[in-house]
């Protein structure tokens, strides 16, 4: 993987994943006085703006990077980080499925479970790609 497509990954996961958690912070934690109010917070919208507009670039990020480093790698047994390359890329499909429903579904009972699904499998994500950074580095430092 070059070190373009590698700062596509790594700006496309934070910008998504902190556009996410603020909206979700905004949406679900905070409380508005106003009982007719629309959001919770003036930066709700663009919370969450910013989190559907970055979602096709991590999209095409994570294509990008697809032949190159995740299919190669498994195709020759590298063990090497797989555990938490694994996790990051099965909670991917779920997650970028449900955040397409999210935005076509009109019921709601459908609405809250893909809601749900596309809060679980996100932050797995995050977890999963946070770790696997973390895990690689600190095997490459020892092998020094």
């Amino acid at each position: 993987m070059s070190r373009a497509e590698r700062w596509l990954l790594w700006a496309a996961t934070l910008l998504v994943g902190v556009s996410g958690l603020a909206y979700g912070v905004m949406k679900y934690l905070v409380r508005t006085d106003d009982p007719y109010a629309v959001v919770n917070h003036p930066l709700q919208p663009l919370a969450l703006k910013l989190h559907v507009l970055a979602a096709p670039l991590l999209v095409f990020a994570v294509g990008l990077v697809y032949s190159k480093h995740i299919w190669s790698h498994w195709i020759s047994g590298q063990r090497r980080g797989r555990g938490s390359g694994v996790s990051a890329w099965l909670t991917l499909l779920p997650m970028i499925a449900s955040g397409y429903w999210i935005q076509t579904t009109t019921n709601r009972g459908w609405l809250r479970w893909l809601v749900g699904a596309h809060l679980v499998f996100g932050g797995i994500y995050l977890v999963g790609f946070i770790l696997h950074q973390v895990r690689l580095r600190a095997r490459a430092r020892s092998a020094r």
